[in-house]
């Protein structure tokens, strides 16, 4: 397999991680926490949302969760955010829908980490291409993302 940027970089700041593949196909998050045979709450996805003035945040939160737009405005001092349009991710990010990593992104955009992942030492995060994970520690992703830590989803 071809390394992902994000393995890339990874090796490049000399942080260890493991690598999964899973058939690309599966873009769902529960789905790809099934294919890794992983406990969804530790498999991560990456949203990409823009304020009314083109100031843009990233949330990474559990697959089985939902972002809760109106608590996360509030996190980030604004009067609302909504996710972006699917076409504009790759221009903006470098990934597709699928493959979104929070790691290497064309730009660094403040990033936040659901307040869940201090219950585990390791979460999955895209790779950077539809189809393959990384499991890599918590500290050093937030790390290397010069991640935030808050409450980032809908408590029902």
């Amino acid at each position: 397999m071809t390394k992902t940027n994000v393995m890339k970089i990874l090796e490049q700041k000399k942080i260890k991680y493991e690598f999964f593949e899973y058939d690309p196909a599966t873009t769902d998050g529960m789905l790809v926490a099934e294919a890794l045979n992983e406990n969804p709450h530790q498999v991560y996805k990456t949203l990409v949302t823009t304020d009314s003035a083109n100031h843009y945040f990233v949330f990474v939160i559990p697959v089985c969760e939902t972002l809760d737009l109106k608590g996360v405005a509030k996190i980030v001092g604004k009067k609302s955010i909504d996710m972006i349009k699917q076409k504009e991710l790759e221009p903006l990010t470098g990934y597709i829908h699928g493959g979104c990593s929070p790691i290497g992104m064309k730009k660094k955009f403040t990033t936040y980490f659901d307040k869940t992942i201090k219950q585990y030492k390791e979460i999955y995060v895209s790779a950077g291409r539809v189809g393959v994970q990384v499991k890599i520690n918590v500290s050093d992703l937030i790390k290397i993302t010069e991640g935030r830590i808050g409450d980032l989803t809908k408590n029902d």
